[in-house]
């Protein structure tokens, strides 16, 4: 029995989509608990019908499912699968429904940029709101400042920089080392790994950022601000897309004098593009967590360079405090 197993629990049930079981079987089996059943019913006009298949009354229920677009469905589809099933689960009984969504959808989208420009995270905040959601639990979004602003219900932001820390300290050994925010939008993220290797290497870790302007699609920028010559540099951020941040980031370190460059991504959106972005990239190790099933990766152009660490205890270790009233540690962001 693991430290996380939540044996014989009747208050606590767990679910996911047809789309998330992988993911809700490997935290169910962490926390020592069965995974919920329901029943997904598609109709020929394409509407659907979602409904849990056990008694959730006066329980407390988690729906783990990531939001991101697949070849089965987009990431509409899910957004609104999950949002239909939650009402489903309050209007059973359920005492309290909690979202756990990995990777959340629309992020991104926090801020106007132009002129009337949408703020999608705000609109995807109401929509959870509106279907009865009692917390939003999510890794790494884009802002997480603009993440909490946008709900009026409890929001949980978990961190993977304990995972990254784990990959990353035997690549790194005794060499000096530095943090890298691809743009300076990022440092705060930057400054949690940052924190996070000085504790576990026991010496000073300093950081760094890459001037990045983009507009209408365009990215320009490439200095490099702070001393990463003869440094390892860690670039990290919230996902990796096209890779060419990633890609963009490594060489300008590495024109700058950086012994190598590795990469710390959470989300592994990985679009067309990324395979040979990162291919043909200066990143020795490109470091992932598995937020997204892996999938669309060319082994061949990465060869070997990919890392997928699994998020199945970060999630567990999250339920499992909130289901118990306890605290998250080295799971939330402070």
């Amino acid at each position: 029995m693991s430290e996380l197993d939540l044996p014989g629990d009747p208050r606590l049930a767990v679910f996911s989509l047809n789309s998330g079981r992988s993911l809700l079987e490997r935290v169910c089996r962490r926390l020592g608990v069965s995974p919920g059943t329901h029943e997904e019913r598609d109709f020929e006009d394409g509407e659907h019908k979602i409904r849990p298949l056990e008694d959730v009354s006066g329980r407390d229920v988690y729906v783990v499912q990531s939001l991101y677009g697949d070849e089965t469905l987009s990431v509409d589809e899910k957004l609104t699968r999950l949002l239909f099933f939650i009402a489903a689960l309050g209007d059973a009984g359920a005492e309290r429904v909690t979202a756990v969504v990995p990777y959340l959808c629309y992020s991104r989208k926090d801020r106007r940029t132009k002129a009337r420009d949408p703020v999608t995270s705000r609109y995807v905040a109401a929509l959870f709101e509106a279907v009865g959601t009692g917390r939003v639990v999510t890794v790494d979004v884009h802002n997480p400042a603009a993440y909490e602003n946008a709900f009026r219900i409890p929001t949980v932001h978990l961190t993977a920089a304990r995972h990254f820390v784990d990959a990353l300290v035997p690549l790194i050994g005794d060499e000096p080392v530095i943090v890298v925010s691809p743009d300076a939008g990022g440092a705060k993220r930057a400054e949690r790994l940052r924190e996070a290797l000085e504790r576990r290497l026991g010496r000073e870790v300093p950081s760094a950022f890459v001037e990045k302007f983009r507009s209408e699609g365009v990215v320009r920028g490439g200095a490099v601000v702070g001393a990463v010559e003869g440094r390892v540099a860690v670039i990290v951020d919230d996902l990796v897309s096209s890779g060419t941040t990633l890609a963009r980031a490594a060489s300008a370190c590495r024109a700058r004098g950086a012994r190598r460059a590795y990469a710390a991504a959470t989300h592994a959106v990985f679009s067309a593009e990324a395979n040979r972005s990162l291919g043909r990239s200066d990143l020795e190790r490109i470091v992932v967590l598995d937020t997204i099933p892996p999938r669309r990766f060319e082994e061949d152009l990465l060869q070997g360079r990919l890392c997928v660490l699994d998020c199945t205890d970060l999630l567990a270790g999250a339920i499992r405090g909130l289901h118990t009233n306890g605290s998250l540690p080295e799971l939330a962001e402070a």
